[in-house]
């Protein structure tokens, strides 16, 4: 197969590729953008292979970086952009089921494509658009299949991410699972433990913002993989009930975790013990909290001002957005207009502060001055008081002597 039309990042690294085969070495595109680009999506960088060692490279090259030489990748400047060079490598033992113990340059192509994980992902491409594909990936994106290259057993034991990768793929590319690489996930489903949380994150949350997110849920409940992710053995129920949901449709993490704190009916704290277990970190976990509140309080139909302007306005949209899918949503105009309508949006407008109101005497430091704050804020919020100093100041005076 040759691909006549190549991507404008193809052709950007052309003069990279050609300048190794003209020193008598071997460069191919490989990965996931020599699959996209047969599939007609769009690609955002490019990966090379090659023959060369990295020592050779870097003496065909005046401007280099090593960016990860130990694993064979010195980083090629070229039109002030940088392209990674891989050298053609084998790996073996696999002990801790993510990493190999040994890491081997070799000469061969074939060689270097074997280690790869999916027939799909396995493609390799010279800078003239010929596409090698040893593994007969091309009739397995004709037939919308994901399949192990090799024995799958052996490619989940060299890194067990790849269960998660297959399951991802298959969301994001509307595929299905071959039989015998989804048996071996069920039958290898465990080693996910061995796996760096983070690393199941990423490939989880790309899962569920992906196109067919249900069927990737569903992946994970029938391999069993489900029970070896965190705090989710117990859930398998609300999994089932989100793979049943007939419009699923997330944008960012916040969306995922949302919905799933939601799902699982899960209160603050338990929303805080959850993420981090995933490993989230605390603008995720914080914005999750919120969202999933406001979730609740439109599914309750209790969605006030002061609702709405503890959440804000992205994460009101996003909490909707849930809810459609629950379908008690509100019409999301009407909600950004009464949110727009709040008279302020953050306590930073008030007018008047802490120092405003012990330096009139109204009240000293402590814990009442935090009381009047919070009623002056919410009295604003809920047009009781206007944002005006000197009714703050008369409104602020009246709350301490009640």
């Amino acid at each position: 197969m040759k691909i006549e039309n190549l991507p404008n990042e193809f052709k950007k690294a052309r003069p990279v590729m050609q300048k190794i085969e003209d020193d008598g070495f071997e460069a191919y595109f490989v990965g996931g953008s020599v699959r996209d680009t047969i599939l007609g999506l769009d690609i955002h960088d490019v990966d090379i292979a090659t023959s060369a060692y990295p020592e050779e490279i870097k003496k065909i090259f005046t401007r280099t970086v090593d960016t990860g030489i130990e694993h064979g990748t010195v980083m090629v400047i070229h039109n002030k952009k940088g392209y990674e060079i891989t050298t053609f490598r084998t790996e073996s033992g696999y002990q801790d089921f993510r990493r190999p113990d040994k890491v081997e340059f070799v000469r061969s192509l074939a060689e270097d494509l074997k280690r790869r994980d999916f027939t799909i992902n396995a493609f390799a491409m010279r800078e003239n658009g010929e596409v090698t594909d040893l593994f007969d990936g091309l009739t397995d994106l004709k037939n919308h299949l994901i399949r192990a290259v090799g024995n799958p057993n052996e490619r989940f034991h060299e890194d067990a991410l790849r269960m998660m990768r297959a399951v991802r793929f298959a969301s994001k590319l509307d595929f299905d699972i071959e039989s015998d690489t989804l048996q071996a996930i069920k039958e290898n489903s465990e080693l996910l433990e061995k796996i760096a949380v983070e690393r199941i994150y990423t490939e989880f949350v790309k899962m569920m913002m992906a196109k067919r997110p249900k069927q990737g849920i569903l992946d994970m409940i029938n391999t069993d993989m489900y029970k070896y992710v965190p705090e989710f053995a117990s859930h398998r129920d609300e999994l089932e009930e989100i793979a049943k949901m007939d419009e699923l449709s997330l944008s960012d993490e916040i969306e995922v975790w949302s919905l799933l704190s939601s799902e699982f009916n899960l209160d603050r704290i338990e929303i805080m013990r959850f993420l981090k277990a995933w490993k989230a970190s605390n603008d995720v976990i914080k914005s999750t909290e919120i969202c999933t509140k406001a979730i609740e309080k439109l599914r309750d139909d209790t969605l006030d001002k002061w609702s709405m302007y503890e959440t804000g306005k992205e994460l009101l949209v996003k909490a909707n957005h849930i809810a459609k899918m629950y379908g008690f949503d509100k019409p999301e105009d009407d909600l950004i207009s009464q949110y727009d309508a709040l008279p302020i949006k953050n306590k930073k407008e008030i007018v008047v502060n802490g120092g405003d109101l012990i330096g009139n005497g109204i009240v000293k430091p402590g814990p009442t001055l935090g009381k009047v704050l919070f009623e002056l804020e919410n009295g604003i919020v809920n047009g009781d008081i206007l944002n005006e100093k000197a009714e703050l100041i008369e409104a602020a005076k009246k709350i301490v002597k009640e």
